[in-house]
């Protein structure tokens, strides 16, 4: 009988931590990895007193891929789901998911992920189509990338139907703090790769970023919303760029 774990990276999230593990308690296990907290996070876990909810605090230290793959070491189920703080899993995912890793034919999942903003379902722009593996058989790949990471895994893998419903950003100042952190990450990974850019390049792709997700893919169809993320897209766009130029002056002197 195929088991399934359901691994939740949590930070300062003692307001939230309780819904989202009440959320998935239809796997057999879920495993809460804390990166070191400063809020009551993992003494709200500690408190549920579930058996099925373990709770480890390790530092993130800027690596989402090797603090997902640290996870996947401590799982002692068949499968593995990963899910944000800020993701729901419905009731009719739950079944698909339920179904389908009772079969053997394939290692991985993919899973549409809808954002919801103030209320409406963004069907449009940068994440207007978006599908992530995000349920695994355990053992079979691993993480790669220190941000906007990805689940490499081995073998054949199919779409689910439903969806996994995202409530990012409920705060203009929540969604810019996020930007400014996960550019910050995405420069230094750029830089340890060894990727240049030019001060052309800081100029012109946050405006052709903000064409292609508000025109070409249609961002505008979401409203105000739509505006607003495509702005805070080409944003991130612009501030990878010129943190990365940043650090090669920096190297170079």
């Amino acid at each position: 009988m195929s088991s399934l774990t359901v691994i939740i990276l949590t930070k300062n999230s003692e307001n939230e931590v309780v819904n989202r593990i009440e959320n998935v308690l239809f796997a057999q296990n879920i495993l809460i990895i804390d990166d070191n907290s400063q809020d009551r996070a993992v003494e709200v876990v500690r408190n549920m007193n579930n058996p099925k909810v373990e709770v480890i605090v390790h530092t993130l230290n800027g690596n989402f891929s090797a603090q997902r793959n640290f996870a996947l070491q401590k799982v002692k189920t068949d499968w593995a789901m990963f899910i944000d703080i800020d993701e729901h899993v419905s009731d009719s995912l739950k079944k698909e998911i339920a179904s389908s890793i009772k079969e053997n034919q394939y290692n991985g999942f993919y899973i549409k992920r809808v954002d919801v903003m103030w209320g409406k379902k963004l069907t449009h722009g940068e994440v207007g189509n978006i599908s992530l593996l995000r349920l695994g058989r355990v053992g079979f790949g691993k993480w790669t990338g220190a941000v906007h990471e990805k689940w490499m895994i081995k073998g054949s893998t199919a779409s689910l139907d439903n969806e996994l419903l995202h409530y990012p950003h409920p705060k203009i100042s929540e969604f810019l703090e996020e930007v400014n952190a996960y550019s910050t990450l995405r420069a230094q990974e750029l830089q340890s790769r060894g990727v240049k850019v030019s001060i052309l390049q800081i100029i012109m792709y946050p405006g052709v970023k903000f064409i292609l997700n508000y025109i070409l893919k249609r961002g505008y169809k979401d409203g105000l919303a739509g505006f607003l993320v495509a702005m805070m897209m080409s944003l991130h766009s612009f501030l990878v760029r010129a943190k990365l130029y940043l650090l090669q002056q920096h190297s170079q002197k």
